[in-house]
């Protein structure tokens, strides 16, 4: 038989090894048990002014939360608070839902390059830096939820990242996924002068721009075509794997939402003839001119997610830029949502467009409803999200005062049940207010950068 030789220390370390191993395995064992009651503890904010966003207000409302999701949402004396659950206690205080933001850059998301314009198969998930400070400046700004999406230099600049903003290490630990594994997401679209280049590459023209994007469409339908004959018939050879076909598929069949940046009222119209020659859902980003065709849009049931400020002057395409633009489009029936585009406004400001959105004449209602429930509706979402409902998840805004006044402060952001930002702690006021250390954490390297942008 086989000997085998047991290394070991001298015996009389042995017992006082022994002794650790086991004090470790029960503290591991410790931590596991607290961090599972943790998460499976009942959390009861109570006393706060509860905007659920689906029905009124409630004056002196209470919010059960459990294992991360919401569990009750009613006034004080109607909904019972077990005896043993964690209270937070908000008198003078507003609870809402987390805010969305439907397009937002932070994250340092750049996907698609300069080779060509339609880039289907590229994924911001790829390309998300979660330790991005914008990231805690979002939290601060009471946002939860964000659609992380690449620039709109190209007709088609790559998939879009749906996230949970959490405190994580890796776009693993924020972005949410299908029930089968793979990213949400929806895919970025853009027509009008960003993604226009003369001579070069890139469409001159709006007529040329549209050209691009049909072809891309009907080359995927092709592709769709000869994978289904090629099921059909074992004598015949399927093509091959083509991955950008496959995410214009996943728009065709409705499984991936269209996020369009738009401006003009003609490049809102060419939006809305795609989806209709294609079949695919689409949310319009920013429109500009979206006053002009409120019918169309409402007409063609199409999402906005408008822009009340696009700060980088000289785009003429923006000149019609109106912040009557949300209450015209709520009045023609249309699911309307604000946006930042962070960093082209702050994210710790998206509340401020809202009330924009209010003072040009949307109503309080669809103002709320504008950074919570329609955003979540944009990213089909809505039954998770948004609301502040029993069987969502328990993503939280505490404010000092009346979401839409500019004197209300974002006490506290909560995500999945866990305090995210909390404005009493030092490091969750700096991102709140700047200053000196509110920057990127890392800091960047350009060696050899030139050299790379060269070639």
């Amino acid at each position: 038989m086989r000997s085998v030789r047991r290394t070991s220390l001298p015996g009389r370390l042995a017992p006082g090894l022994l002794t650790l191993a086991v004090l470790a395995m029960g503290a591991v064992a410790l931590a596991a048990q607290d961090e599972a009651s943790e998460s499976s503890r009942v959390r009861a904010f109570i006393r706060a002014r509860v905007i659920p966003v689906v029905g009124d207000p409630i004056e002196d409302g209470v919010v059960l939360v459990e294992g991360g999701k919401l569990t009750a949402v009613g006034p004080r004396g109607q909904v019972a608070v077990p005896i043993d659950a964690e209270i937070v206690d908000l008198p003078g205080k507003t609870l809402m839902p987390g805010l969305i933001c439907t397009h937002s850059h932070i994250g340092e998301p750049w996907a698609a390059d300069g080779s060509e314009p339609i880039q289907p198969d590229v994924r911001t998930y790829d390309a998300i830096n979660v330790r991005d400070a914008l990231i805690q400046r979002a939290q601060a700004g009471g946002v939860t939820t964000v659609n992380i999406m690449s620039g709109s230099g190209h007709l088609m600049s790559g998939q879009t990242t749906y996230v949970k903003l959490r405190d994580g290490r890796t776009i693993d630990d924020l972005a949410l996924r299908h029930p089968d594994g793979r990213v949400m997401g929806g895919m970025k679209m853009a027509n009008g002068t960003n993604s226009q280049d003369d001579g070069g590459k890139f469409p001159g023209t709006r007529g040329k721009s549209a050209a691009l994007v049909r072809e891309a469409f009907v080359a995927a339908q092709e592709y769709q075509r000869k994978l289904a004959a090629a099921a059909d018939d074992p004598e015949k050879d399927a093509p091959d794997r083509d991955l950008g076909a496959e995410a214009l598929i996943e728009i065709m069949r409705g499984e991936r939402i269209v996020h369009h940046h738009t401006h003009r009222h003609d490049d809102i119209l060419t939006v809305l003839r795609l989806s209709t020659e294609f079949g695919f859902d689409v949310v319009l980003h920013h429109v500009s001119d979206g006053w002009m065709v409120a019918d169309e849009i409402a007409a063609a049931g199409a999402m906005v997610s408008a822009i009340m400020i696009d700060s980088p002057g000289g785009k003429l395409e923006a000149m019609n830029l109106s912040p009557t633009t949300p209450a015209v489009l709520e009045q023609a029936g249309v699911v309307v949502g604000v946006h930042t585009d962070d960093p082209i406004n702050d994210s710790r400001l998206l509340l401020r467009s809202a009330g924009m959105a209010v003072r040009a004449g949307m109503t309080e209602r669809g103002a709320l409803e504008s950074v919570t429930l329609a955003g979540a509706k944009m990213l089909g979402l809505q039954d998770r999200i948004g609301s502040l409902e029993p069987g969502k998840d328990a993503d939280l805004v505490v404010l000092s005062g009346h979401p839409l006044s500019v004197y209300a402060l974002v006490e506290q952001t909560w995500v999945d049940g866990e305090l995210v930002f909390d404005i009493q702690r030092e490091d969750d006021r700096l991102s709140a207010y700047g200053g000196p250390g509110a920057t990127n954490a890392t800091t960047p390297t350009f060696c050899c950068f030139e050299d790379r942008r060269d070639r």
